[in-house]
């Protein structure tokens, strides 16, 4: 190789250096929007700092992920798609604004979304009173609470439960405000409602804390936390506010419920960063920055069953270069956010055998999911065995190609299992019901067949394939019970149009 080659060699390996280099600061910056000061005129020699746990660098950083896109607070058009995925919280509401330099206060505001009719709240120099949020300890096993009442799990806020340090004395949000920009809609107990109700501004004399906390803080309130599509709708909503406040890291998580534990927790601490229970607080504890999710009800998982919303799934590649308001990749986004969270790699396509073809049968079964549940789940497919024996026979016998049916047993298997037989899967196949909704961390070519009841025809998981861009099939039944061969012939055209 003579020295004019090599020279030209040297000049290409540096001008690609540069342009990694420079790429990977783009993302990065777009990734770690500065975190608002929420109090830079602190003296730390009057105030006691806690990190939320024993380690201070304790919060996680956001992993890389391929179908992101930078989360802004420019305007975007009302029903959009980005509007409706969350990237539509623009229209910005200063209740309490930070005071001029020297003076130590707090701040409040709040990010509307005409598009949802909700907001994501922050303000910085917060302090929760947890004697006066009357509910449940949470957090307990469920064994040890079997019969409470929903009613003892869900927080009623006195006044002051939740107070600014702001150097005066009044209400933070009154009912005009409630009513503007934190309207109940059509949920019937509006807990973040009734918690920005108790808000008080106090003078900074009184504000003194049993604990502070330094790092950014995600306060979630939920409702039925042991159902998988409600449980993904509040994941979905504190990842959304915690883009929307631009968190460099992940952020760390307080239930302001009395819920017991689920095995849905492990998600919650994979997402994020940690996770107390309000009650595990013995005093007035003080956040520098705490910022409020908006309830589950209130995100486009839900608001999709009742209004029609025309988006489908798109690469964020190609909507970067050419935005279109009917595509979106919000949810494969946050499907390889949740990946992410549990070690699997995103960074990569995964590669499938040609040869070789998952179908995983995604099962009901009976568990025990709360305090006032009795263990068994209800059927929306009366021979749901006599279809999966079907089914295994049929794929023991496929000549075509090499299927695997694997049992969907999810109500028994860690959440990690549960994800890697998702990724694993050419087709996802069963009967209407939560655990479909896992649909939204499948891999981009996934097929799904749903097998649906008379009783239960409900668009969700028809919608979450069509927002993710998947190939969906359905089996409408005229009962709950299902022909196998039915089934069998459904699947068979899937294989075939997989080259199988």
């Amino acid at each position: 190789m003579n020295a004019k080659t090599q020279a030209l060699l040297l000049k290409i390996f540096f001008l690609l250096f540069a342009f990694n280099t420079l790429t990977l600061c783009i993302y990065f910056t777009s990734h770690s929007k500065t975190s608002p000061p929420t109090s830079p005129h602190r003296n730390p020699t009057s105030e006691k700092r806690f990190p939320f746990l024993e380690n201070p660098h304790s919060s996680k950083p956001w992993p890389i992920l391929p179908s992101y896109l930078p989360w802004s607070h420019s305007p975007v058009p009302p029903r959009s798609c980005e509007a409706y995925f969350g990237n539509g919280f623009t229209h910005r509401v200063d209740l309490f604004k930070p005071k001029p330099a020297g003076k130590l206060a707090g701040w409040f505001r709040c990010w509307y979304s005409e598009t949802l009719q909700s907001s994501i709240c922050e303000g910085g120099r917060v302090r929760m009173w947890p004697e006066r949020i009357y509910m449940s300890r949470g957090g307990e096993r469920i064994e040890e609470v079997i019969g409470r009442k929903e009613e003892m799990e869900l927080p009623e806020f006195r006044s002051g439960a939740f107070e600014l340090d702001g150097g005066e004395e009044r209400v933070l949000a009154d009912e005009k405000f409630l009513d503007r920009f934190v309207p109940e809609g059509e949920v019937q107990r509006h807990t973040m409602r009734a918690l920005f109700g108790s808000f008080r501004v106090v003078s900074g004399s009184d504000f003194e804390c049993k604990e502070w906390i330094e790092e950014p803080v995600l306060l979630v309130t939920r409702f039925e936390y042991a159902n998988l599509f409600h449980t993904i709708t509040d994941w979905y909503s504190a990842y959304v506010a915690s883009r929307v406040v631009g968190l460099p890291n992940r952020p760390h998580l307080i239930f302001v419920d009395g819920h017991c534990k689920t095995t849905l927790e492990e998600t919650w601490k994979a997402l994020f960063s940690s996770l107390r229970y309000a009650k595990n607080f013995s005093g007035p504890v003080c956040f520098r920055h705490a910022i409020f999710s908006p309830l589950g009800y209130e995100t486009v998982l839900f608001k999709g069953l009742t209004e029609g919303i025309n988006c489908h799934g798109g690469s964020s590649h190609d909507l970067w270069l050419k935005p279109d308001d009917q595509k979106t990749a919000r949810l494969s986004e946050f499907g390889e956010m949740v990946r992410a969270a549990f070690g699997f790699p995103v960074d990569r396509q995964v590669e499938r055998p040609t040869s070789i073809h998952n179908i995983l049968f995604v099962r009901r079964e009976d568990y025990l999911a709360h305090p006032r549940h009795g263990g068994r789940v209800e059927s929306r497919l009366t021979n749901e065995q006599e279809v999966f024996d079907a089914l295994q026979n049929w794929a023991s016998n496929h000549r075509e190609c090499k299927v695997n049916l694997v049992n969907g047993l999810f109500a028994h298997m860690p959440m990690k299992e549960q994800l890697r037989a998702i990724q694993d899967a050419s087709v996802i196949i069963g009967a209407h019901g939560a655990g479909l909704t896992h649909i939204i961390s499948a891999l981009p070519k996934t097929l799904i067949l749903e097998i649906i009841s008379s009783l239960f025809r409900r668009p969700h998981f028809a919608l979450i394939a069509q927002w993710k861009g998947l190939e969906y099939h359905a089996i409408n039944l005229s009962g709950s019970h299902a022909d196998p061969e039915v089934v069998i012939e459904h699947l068979s055209r899937i294989m075939t149009s997989l080259g199988c």
